[in-house]
């Protein structure tokens, strides 16, 4: 019933996405057939994917198996391989129902993920991303390129545009104290790439261990550039339902580490700000319990106050701190603001940033802090590019 409700979901959000965010004539490598299929004959064939690995109206198992090609088993991110779990929760190992085809969890360790990667010749990589440090499925995709390095398989990404590749900006996480599924990689906060391009960038920098390679090939979007706004066909996660909420999620998720209500629980959420307190704005929700949104639900049940933002201007929207700084600034005992710090670190990619906000540093400030890296990152960030950049 759960998965049922979701797929309910999962239509109405898709039929509520803004209008003139698509680019005429654009392909996604996975609706490139003709480039990765040849590749596939005569191998045993991993993929690495979601319910973003779409071909048109179809998931990209189903383009595979109409064509033959010996798919062994699929690796699945966060949120599963169908998109219908939790954030943090646990992603077991399983089968897909629809297909029956064995199903293995990336998130987190597994011990069966070399074997099964030991015993195919060619790992698919289809994930939507977002195009944030923080989001985990390039995480994964870092983990599925060690495993083809450690053992000699060739992995193909399929290369899809990134929604948030109009900017780079943000704090570049420092030494690996930070490092976690939310701060995989040296890289700006918003790293301004798409997989195929970071996956480019791992291979260069020699980020795999043991100083490996992997035997990478990138099937590349047709008719994108970094400058034109992209609206997801399918969302990627339950809490980024809308075109609005990827492009505020940038800003917002830094809230995670709070008990600000980012609007987790309700019908909006990165669309909204909130906490049980008058003192931060007019606007009010109660977060209650959704589909794919039960659990980890800040301010759960509490009527919060705050800030309204389903209307904003999504392709102007950018990454700023106007909103942790407002609230941090609001917020009536500070010492609680920081609900969970190490998280927040995590997420920031250092531990400077906590203790300039609590200084009362302005954004400006703030940002000609971490200026001399994020322009180190760029210059390097350029080496790696696909696609005509956005300046």
């Amino acid at each position: 019933m759960k998965l049922v409700i979701y797929i309910c979901l999962l239509v109405q959000v898709a039929c509520a996405q803004p209008k003139g965010t698509g680019t005429a004539g654009l392909l996604t490598g996975a609706e490139q057939q003709e480039l990765y299929l040849p590749l596939l004959k005569g191998k045993k064939v991993g993929l690495m994917g979601n319910q973003t690995s779409v071909v048109g109206s179809e998931h990209l198992v189903d383009v595979l198996l109409r064509n033959g090609v010996d798919l062994k088993f699929a690796f699945a991110p966060e949120h599963g391989f169908r998109g219908n779990i939790e954030r943090g929760e646990k992603v077991s190992n399983d089968i897909d129902k629809k297909t029956g085809l064995p199903l293995y969890s990336l998130y987190g360790k597994n011990k069966k993920a070399d074997s099964v990667v030991a015993s195919v010749d060619i790992i698919l990589f289809d994930l939507q991303d977002v195009g944030a440090r923080f989001y985990t499925y390039i995480a994964s995709m870092h983990q599925v390129m060690q495993l083809c390095a450690d053992h000699g398989k060739k992995m193909i990404v399929l290369d899809r545009p990134n929604p948030n590749g109009d900017q780079v900006d943000g704090p570049v996480r420092k030494d690996d104290r930070f490092k976690s599924n939310v701060s995989f990689h040296k890289i700006a906060m918003i790293h301004g790439l798409t997989v195929g391009e970071l996956a480019q960038m791992i291979n260069g920098e020699g980020w795999l261990k043991a100083g490996r390679k992997c035997d990478l090939d990138v099937i590349k979007v047709k008719n994108w550039d970094h400058s034109t706004p992209y609206q997801l066909p399918v969302i990627p996660s339950p809490s980024l339902p809308n075109y609005v909420s990827v492009r505020l999620y940038m800003s917002l998720c830094l809230f995670e580490a709070t008990d600000i209500s980012v609007g987790r629980g309700t019908d909006w959420p990165f669309q909204v700000l909130g906490y049980p307190d008058p003192v931060f704005g007019n606007f009010t929700f109660t977060p209650t319990k959704k589909p794919g949104m039960s659990d980890h639900v800040e301010q759960q049940g509490n009527l919060c106050y705050g800030l309204d933002l389903r209307q904003a201007d999504a392709i102007k929207e950018k990454f700023s701190l106007k909103y942790l700084l407002d609230f941090y600034r609001k917020f009536p005992d500070k010492k609680k603001f920081f609900a969970r710090p190490e998280f927040f670190n995590k997420l920031a990619g250092n531990a400077e940033l906590q203790e300039q906000i609590k200084s009362g540093l302005s954004e400006s400030q703030i940002r000609a802090s971490w200026k001399p890296e994020l322009d180190a990152y760029k210059q390097m960030r350029k080496k790696y590019l696909l696609y005509t950049d956005f300046e």
